[in-house]
């Protein structure tokens, strides 16, 4: 289970564990109807409103499961068995990867301030004295705002000495970093497509479980059942996400139907040696910076929002698709499943076709309770450890960074700088960036620490980068320069 666990999370991987359960006893079409009912029996406790509204938002989750976004459905009234049928029925996936389910949505009131009944009606109401636009005033003995004069600066938060002013914000917007995802005419969140880079940020921070993302766990699962060679890429920020290491993990995956599990930090220590020799070329030819490509929603955030820096993104594919690529070579007929923390993966997936399909953590920890296997129970596959600990180190922010610097050419002018984790305050560093960098080779990852802290990781962050460190320290051999 995730480790920010709640009542929403629970939800979620509720409906996840019951359409792979489903999947595997080959009866989705016939059962998939009655899941919102089943999680939701007529008595039980609700989680909003009542019992209905419950069922409800659980249709939507079942709906995102089965891969669908809460705007492609074509009324209520259309059975869930027809989804599952187009579900079993596609041939690939489709965006956009995350919505709003509507139903799901409180349409939160605008970001604003508000004071709290632990005001004391002070003498000095320096909340009074230092608000610009005048907009508190003494009722009683308790402050008050006027919220049609109130600009949101937090002066009056900043200077209340009993910390009685509280900012109330609505948590997606405020996690996006890019602005896009607002209230339509009916008060409620929707994300614009067009802005949106996938990196779940908004996902994470709704209390309401109400941005969902399109799954692909009924297609991969569709795939393994019919005994199609599929080939399993789990990321670096695999390690300590399932327990018992990377080896029981790969048996446990091969149980499933894996043909076999090929490490994504295979495919970064391709990318540190193209990245580091594109670098030096462009340092040659007097460029003044370049940027990291393999954070997909940097990526978008780059394309979407500061065009000035697309010159300076590094044209050398990510270790997903480099890897995938290689797996293509060797095994023509074979289905590459990147296996990692993000949601942003899916949308990079769309566009560059290497990779078949994307499955969260969060999502393959569901289809092993879904099918009764224990990762930790599994005996330990045969693995070889194929890439460096450098390359595995790409999960942790200024880990390419740090691939990179190792296998440089001596003498070569390296200036490495780190944005960690998008926010609005990084973007728009990125902007300022854009005509002055103070280096020439930047980093950038979404996530604050790196994959490690995906949105759709199953252990905290702190783990996830104690146990990546010890896989890094299990495998020190640094990527050659040959």
């Amino acid at each position: 289970m995730a480790y920010n666990e709640n009542f929403a999370t629970l939800v979620r991987q509720g409906v996840l564990i019951r359409v792979a359960r489903a999947m595997f006893d080959g009866i989705l079409v016939e059962t998939v109807d009655r899941l919102p009912f089943e999680m939701r029996p007529r008595r039980a406790q609700s989680l909003t409103c009542c019992t209905y509204h419950d069922r409800a938002v659980l249709r939507y989750r079942v709906l995102a499961a089965l891969g669908f976004a809460a705007g492609e459905t074509d009324d209520d009234a259309t059975p869930l068995a027809d989804y599952a049928r187009r579900a079993l029925a596609r041939e690939r996936p489709e965006g956009p990867t995350l919505s709003v389910i509507d139903a799901a949505c409180s349409a939160c009131v605008q970001s604003r301030y508000e004071i709290t009944s632990t005001c004391r009606g002070c003498m000095a109401r320096p909340c009074l004295a230092n608000c610009p636009k005048h907009a508190i005033s003494m009722v009683g003995r308790q402050a008050r705002i006027d919220a049609e004069q109130c600009v949101s600066c937090g002066r009056c938060q900043q200077v209340c000495p009993f910390h009685a002013i509280v900012r109330i914000p609505i948590p997606c917007e405020e996690a996006c970093p890019v602005d896009a995802i607002n209230k339509d005419a009916s008060g409620r969140e929707i994300i614009d497509p067009d802005q949106c880079i996938a990196c779940g940020k908004c996902a994470m921070a709704c209390p309401f479980g109400a941005v969902a993302e399109k799954s692909q766990l009924v297609d991969v699962l569709r795939h393994l059942r019919a005994g199609t060679p599929v080939v399993a890429l789990p990321a670096p920020a695999v390690y300590g996400q399932f327990p018992g290491g990377f080896a029981r993990l790969a048996a446990a995956l091969r149980r499933l139907g894996f043909a076999r599990v090929a490490e994504v930090a295979e495919g970064a220590d391709l990318t540190a040696l193209a990245e580091t020799q594109e670098f030096a070329e462009r340092v040659a030819q007097g460029a003044a910076l370049m940027t990291t490509s393999c954070c997909p929603a940097y990526v978008s955030a780059v394309e979407r929002h500061v065009p000035a820096l697309r010159p300076c993104v590094s044209h050398t594919p990510s270790p997903m698709r480099l890897l995938a690529q290689a797996v293509k070579r060797d095994t023509p007929a074979a289905l590459t499943v990147f296996i990692g923390p993000c949601t942003a993966k899916r949308q990079e997936a769309l566009t560059h076709p290497e990779c078949d399909y994307v499955l969260t953590f969060e999502e393959l920890d569901a289809i092993f309770v879904a099918s009764d296997i224990a990762v930790e129970l599994e005996p330990a596959a045969d693995e070889t450890a194929a890439a460096s600990g450098a390359a595995r180190g790409f999960a942790a922010s200024g880990g390419v960074t740090a691939a990179v610097k190792a296998i440089a050419p001596a003498g070569l002018d390296f200036r490495p700088v780190l944005i960690d984790g998008l926010s609005a305050k990084n973007m728009r560093l990125l902007k300022a960036y854009a005509s002055k960098c103070p280096g020439n080779f930047l980093e950038v990852m979404s996530c604050e620490g790196g994959c490690v802290a995906g949105p759709r990781t199953v252990v905290s962050p702190q783990e996830g980068a104690t146990a990546l460190k010890a896989a890094i320290a299990a495998c020190p051999r640094a990527a050659s320069k040959d």
